[in-house]
């Protein structure tokens, strides 16, 4: 139960300063000082800060929410289980809105591996909501497609939304009512997919 707890603040200590500095900027015995153990403990749990990251956005990410989602909304309507999603997309985003910035504003000086993490972890998201449309083909709701394309297009649908509101234009120049726009892009999405 103790190396659970050490494991879970070294994880929410990584979260804190790749958010705060970057994977580059952030530094194992910073992170160390910040979860309360010592370096070589850090090093006991994580064989290095590429893994550790690796693990902060394995566990930080929206891909265990997602997969967490799929038998909740396994029986849905479609609108409903869509309007879900895009809303807990919207949510983790917002939530790491901090890391996403800094990653995005250095992701060009990141080290090869570091880049094979993030777009693992962004196609394994693609990848899960695709495997819920393929359900829903065969279930003949939906028009036949290419479930990865539709999987891109409608979270990159949410992710231009947060990228617009909350990176770019900050919360001072906010007019656009977040439920209202999910309900449109949603709504938009429906009637290019659904039979």
């Amino acid at each position: 139960m103790k190396a659970r707890g050490t494991r879970d603040r070294i994880l929410e200590a990584g979260l804190r300063a790749f958010s705060e500095k970057g994977y580059l900027g952030a530094t194992t015995k910073e992170i160390a000082v910040k979860a309360g153990v010592a370096e070589l403990t850090l090093f006991r749990h994580f064989s290095s800060k590429e893994k550790l990251f690796e693990e902060v956005i394995k566990n930080y990410s929206f891909l265990p929410a997602l997969k967490g989602l799929l038998p909740e909304i396994a029986e849905m309507t479609y609108k409903d289980a869509l309007t879900i999603i895009a809303g807990r997309f919207l949510e983790t985003l917002t939530a790491r809105k901090d890391m996403i910035q800094i990653m995005h504003s250095e992701m060009h000086r990141y080290p090869r591996k570091i880049h094979k993490v993030y777009h693992g972890f962004i196609d394994g998201i693609i990848r899960t909501l695709a495997s819920y449309f393929t359900a829903m083909q065969k279930k003949k709701v939906l028009k036949e497609f290419d479930a990865e394309s539709g999987a891109r297009a409608f979270l990159g649908m949410f992710f231009s939304y947060f990228h617009v509101q909350e990176l770019m234009m900050g919360k001072r120049y906010r007019s656009v009512d977040t439920d209202r726009t999910v309900r449109e892009f949603v709504k938009i999405f429906i009637e290019g997919t659904a039979k």
